[in-house]
């Protein structure tokens, strides 16, 4: 059990957020199996409050991109505090997201608030939650597979449901570009914190 773990851990230190991503396309048969990976998630009341839009076509994911980078041009040019923008540079990060259109692959993750099943309206509970742990399934379905990603949220994101005509009741939560690194990809140098640091046991 152990050895199978660190086994995982040394494979995950290596994960890193990409910004700089390689045209070469990604199988979607990869992109399903890490789906269906996410959709065994747990859920309250067992609702699986999500639904995953997968993004191939070029037109659409220019129209995301046009549409993120007006979002962020108003956020970095005085939306967002001067807190949030100290705490975004060391990252280098600016309004401009070429990766939404190099990426060969966008998974928008929506929240669903509520389902309609046998015609009646029913409500989700522990929507949040819900999404948050199949997310995190998703994206370490993604590592898996030796494929990159990118966990983006241009704010606010209503435009990728009107984009991609999600009925009501979905709300977009997460926006994740997903390939291979560019050659020469480069990673801001960071490090996260240890497990001790985020670990009390009693």
């Amino acid at each position: 059990m152990v050895e199978r773990l660190e086994t995982m851990l040394a494979r995950y230190r290596e994960r890193r957020s990409v910004r700089e991503f390689s045209l070469e396309p990604v199988p979607i048969e990869a992109i399903r199996l890490a789906i269906e990976i996410a959709n065994t998630a747990p859920s309250g009341a067992n609702m699986q409050p999500w639904t995953f839009v997968v993004v191939t076509d070029d037109e659409i994911k220019r129209r995301i991109r046009e549409s993120a980078e007006q979002e962020e041009k108003i956020n970095y040019g005085g939306r967002m505090p001067r807190e949030w923008l100290d705490a975004l540079a060391p990252l280098q990060t600016d309004w401009r997201k070429e990766f939404l259109e190099t990426a060969p692959v966008l998974i928008v993750v929506f929240a669903r608030d509520f389902g309609v099943v046998d015609g009646v309206r029913r409500k989700h509970y522990y929507v949040t939650e819900s999404v948050g742990l199949a997310t995190g399934m998703l994206l370490a379905a993604l590592n898996e597979a030796g494929l990159a990603t990118l966990t983006h949220t241009p704010s606010p994101m209503k435009f990728l449901a009107r984009i991609l005509e999600r009925p009501p009741g979905e709300r977009p939560f997460l926006l994740i570009p997903v390939g291979y690194p560019a050659d020469g990809c480069r990673v801001p140098d960071i490090r996260k914190k240890s497990g001790d640091e985020v670990t009390v046991i009693l």
